[in-house]
């Protein structure tokens, strides 16, 4: 229904925004790392989600496409809701959330509000086939980078594996368990033994 809103920031308040666009007020829900990005009185770019439940219809905002579309990943997971999904992404980044389903660390989750480990697992479990390729070599580069070479290393060998015929899933999990390497080769011949294991 809505693919993005472009306006004036109006009003900003604890868990929402207020853009105006074409002379109407639009009143987005957003994580609370969306809102710290954005200045009352300047023009800012939202991509949107409509949610239409039993109780309520609302519009999610979120600071760039990344962001909405792992909010539409976890709201997929069974008794996950917006309110629960946007409580992830306000203390963890798309990366982040992919990094933990990729590691399997249910600990990541410690910080949301309403979210137990029970739910972290589950979270887990039914995201690993829906975090993608491009996702997994974000967040498998991100998880023991220290130098951009290294990120792009890293990003480099998930990219082989995925184009050797393994899912991105577990190309991330096998470039996460290698120490870092001086070459991309070497990276990729370690992670093809770790997956044979």
């Amino acid at each position: 229904m809505y693919a993005h809103i472009k306006g004036n920031v109006e009003e900003i308040y604890a868990d929402r925004v207020v853009i105006e666009a074409a002379g109407v007020g639009y009143e987005l829900v957003c994580s609370k790392m969306t809102l710290k990005r954005l200045c009352e009185g300047k023009t800012a770019k939202l991509f949107v989600h409509f949610h239409l439940s039993q109780d309520s219809i609302a519009l999610y905002g979120f600071f760039d496409a990344e962001e909405r579309a792992m909010f539409r990943k976890l709201i997929s997971v069974s008794r996950i809701g917006p309110k629960v999904a946007l409580a992830v992404l306000s203390v963890l980044t798309p990366s982040d959330v992919a990094l933990a389903v990729l590691t399997d660390n249910t600990a990541a989750f410690d910080g949301v509000a309403g979210m137990g480990r029970k739910t972290a697992a589950r979270v887990i479990l039914e995201l690993k086939e829906k975090v993608d390729a491009a996702e997994t070599a974000a967040a498998s580069a991100g998880s023991t980078a220290n130098t951009a070479q290294d990120n792009g290393m890293r990003a480099e060998a998930v990219a082989a594996l995925v184009a050797l015929g393994y899912d991105g899933a577990s190309a991330g999990r096998a470039v996460a368990s290698v120490p870092d390497c001086d070459r991309v080769e070497d990276m990729i011949m370690q992670a093809l033994r770790a997956t044979t294991k």
